[in-house]
Order: C-alpha cells, then sequence, then structure tokens
C-alpha cells in the first residue's frame, strides 16, 4: 500500500498515489471483491464507511474499483474524491430493475443517458441539464458484449432516490410508458457531476427485477435465477473493464 496518509480522501481514504486514471465503481462493497478477482495482483487499498477500494492490472492498464454505496449523495463523494485523485475515466457496474417487460434477468441496460429523479445532482446543477454518458465508453461496452453477443438493452434509463415511495408502481407505469428501460439509484448523479467535473462516466447495469414483479417472486420463477444475474455481473464488469482499456 502506497501514498502519504496525510493527502488520503476523507471518505475513501486513498491517496492521488494509489488512484488511476480508470475506475470502476458499484454499489456493493463485496461486488468491488468479485470485480477485482478478474484482475491481475489485485490489492486491497482501503475499506471505510460503504467505500472498499481496491487496484490491480487489466490487459497491462492499472484499474482502480471503489464502491459507493446506496444512492447519489455517497456515489458523488466516490466521484468527486476520485476525481481529486485523477480519475479519467469511470463506469458504474451496477444493478437495475427493468422498467420494460422485454428485459429478462441477467440481461445488462447500457445506459446512454439517464433521467435525474434523484436529488443529489440537483445540488449541483438545475434538472435541466441532461445526464448523458461518455460515448466512447458506451461505445467499447457495446463492441465487447456484441462480440460475446451477450443481450443488453441500450437507452435512457431512471435514477430515483427511495424504492419504497407510496407511488411506485404508478411511477414505474409512467416511465415505462416512456420508454425508460430501467431504473437505479446512481446513474443520472455520476453521469451529471462526471460531465461537470471533467470525469468520462458511462454506466451498465445488469437487470435483477422483472418489471413488474416482486423481487422474491421474480427469483423464485428461475430456477438458475443467482447463476443467471451473477453471470449479467461478471460480462458488465468484462464490458468495463474492455472499455476503459481502450480508452487512449
Amino acid at each position: 500500500m502506497s501514498g502519504d496518509g496525510m493527502n488520503k480522501q476523507p471518505h475513501i481514504a486513498v491517496s492521488a498515489e494509489q488512484v488511476t486514471e480508470r475506475v470502476i465503481v458499484c454499489g456493493e462493497p463485496d461486488r468491488v471483491n468479485r470485480i477485482a478477482a478478474l484482475l491481475e495482483q489485485p490489492e486491497l487499498l482501503a475499506d471505510n464507511r460503504e467505500y472498499r477500494v481496491m487496484r490491480g492490472r487489466f490487459h497491462d492498464k492499472e484499474i482502480t474499483v471503489c464502491s459507493t454505496g446506496i444512492g447519489s449523495p455517497s456515489a458523488i463523494i466516490a466521484l468527486e474524491e476520485l476525481a481529486q485523485c485523477g480519475a479519467k475515466y469511470m463506469v458504474r457496474v451496477g444493478s437495475a430493475g427493468a422498467l420494460q417487460a422485454e428485459v429478462a434477468l441477467g440481461e445488462l441496460i447500457v445506459a446512454e443517458a439517464a433521467v435525474r429523479d434523484e436529488g443529489g445532482s440537483k445540488a449541483y446543477v438545475e434538472t435541466a441539464f441532461p445526464a448523458v454518458a461518455n460515448h466512447q465508453l458506451v461505445a467499447g461496452m457495446e463492441a465487447y458484449l456484441n462480440e460475446h453477443n451477450y443481450p443488453a438493452h441500450y437507452g435512457i434509463v431512471r435514477s430515483h432516490d427511495s424504492f419504497y415511495t407510496d407511488e411506485e408502481d404508478q411511477l414505474c407505469q409512467y416511465w415505462n410508458k416512456k420508454g425508460v428501460l430501467g431504473a437505479d439509484m446512481e446513474t443520472s448523479a455520476l453521469l451529471t457531476v462526471g460531465k461537470l467535473r471533467g470525469v468520462k462516466v458511462a454506466s451498465v447495469l445488469n437487470n435483477v427485477v422483472l418489471y413488474q414483479q416482486d423481487v422474491q417472486d421474480g427469483v423464485n420463477q428461475y430456477v438458475n435465477a443467482d447463476d443467471v444475474m451473477m453471470q449479467g455481473e461478471i460480462t458488465a464488469a468484462k464490458a468495463a473493464l474492455h472499455a476503459l482499456c481502450i480508452q487512449p
């Protein structure tokens, strides 16, 4: 482990010497371990609050992997501190609930843009400012997924702040009719603040909930649901790594 402790960021607990230009972020700390398993010589750098940070190599490129916890405020903190440490490219490898019936469990949603229904990015700029993914990173993931014939959907996602609002069914039906593919809690914040901070950001989401289906009900209908969704997560991570490593 390297770096001067005096220069460590207050939340992600790493210094600029430890962070690479290419970064994967994810919500769950344990997902950091699973993604880092795809890297050569993975090393744990820090584990503080919801932020677990590891580093390794993929195709001769240095990669940092950092968890962000749940929701836009903690995701933005991670982005801000990673950017302060020199991050230039960032891909969120996350999960989503489908808003369209054709998106099956374990299939991927590559966000081209996002509806900003979360509050974190609104603290930076009014909602009229668009949340748009970096097209080079999107193209890199698309090339990987096409090459490996993995089912993926491309379009708009919606990021929000709670699973448990009293109008959740109505909200899902509304955005379903608008053609939005799926919902998460972080993508729009990362795309928006990344653009403001000069970080190229994209997001790939593994579908873990079928549209209009309770999580447990959906899982119970698929004998191999866990395996399917885990394959989705690993494929999303590999697509993100491919896209990051072809950047100049």
